[in-house]
C-alpha cells in the first residue's frame, strides 16, 4: 500500500495557482534533516522522487508532488537549523508560517516529522502550539525509530503522550518501512 504514481509537479516559494485546487494537501514539515523528503520517497515507494540530502537546509521551496490519489504532497523546507544564511532561514520561516496561518485551505493535513533520537524540540513545540491555537489537523511522525533501543522507544512514547497528550502518532523508519501502513491509513483514508 503506497501512494501511487507520485510525480514532481513544481516548486514554489509562496502563493501559487497550483496550491488553489480541489485536492487535499498533505504537508510534510519538520526541522531540517529529520527525513521529510525520505519519508515522501518511502510512502510513494520511489527512491528518488523527493531530493534528500544529509546536509541540512537543501530544500528551499515548497516542492509539490501530484498523485493518482486526490491529494497533493507538499515537501516543505526544514525549520530551525539549516546550512544557509540568516536571511534565507528567515524567508523559509515566513513561508512556512504563511502556509500554516494565512493560506486558506480547508482540506489539508500536516505531517509533523521529528527525529526519534532527538525527540521533541522547542521548534516542534512551537509549531504544535500554533496548530492547536488555530485548530489545524496534524499527525506526529517520529522518524528514524529503527535507531532506538527498547528503553529509548518507551521514553519517546511516554514523552509524546505526556507532553502532547497525543494517543495517535506514528513511529516510522524510512529504511525499514516501519509505520508506512499506519501513516498511509491516516493521511489517505
Amino acid at each position: 500500500m503506497y501512494i501511487k504514481n507520485a510525480r514532481f509537479l513544481k516548486g514554489v516559494i509562496g502563493d501559487d495557482a497550483s496550491l488553489h485546487d480541489n485536492l487535499r494537501h498533505i504537508a510534510f514539515i519538520g526541522r531540517s534533516n529529520v527525513g521529510k523528503s525520505s519519508l515522501i520517497n518511502s510512502i510513494t515507494n520511489k527512491k528518488t522522487l523527493a531530493f534528500s540530502s544529509s546536509t541540512p537546509g537543501r530544500t528551499l521551496q515548497i516542492n509539490i508532488y501530484s498523485t493518482d490519489d486526490p491529494v497533493l504532497l507538499l515537501d516543505f523546507p526544514g525549520f530551525g537549523y539549516a546550512k544557509t544564511d540568516i536571511k534565507q532561514r528567515e524567508k523559509i520561516r515566513k513561508m512556512i508560517l504563511w502556509y500554516i496561518t494565512v493560506f486558506e485551505k480547508k482540506d489539508r493535513l500536516f505531517v509533523l516529522i521529528i527525529d526519534s533520537k532527538v525527540g521533541l524540540t522547542d521548534y516542534d513545540m512551537e509549531v504544535i502550539k500554533i496548530f492547536k491555537d488555530i485548530g489545524i489537523d496534524y499527525v506526529l511522525v517520529a522518524n528514524k525509530a529503527d535507531k532506538l533501543n527498547q528503553k529509548e522507544t518507551s521514553k519517546l512514547k511516554k514523552d509524546i503522550t505526556s507532553v502532547l497528550g497525543l494517543d495517535t502518532y506514528v513511529l516510522y523508519s524510512t529504511t525499514k518501512k516501519m509505520g508506512t501502513k499506519e501513516l498511509l491509513s491516516i493521511i489517505n483514508p
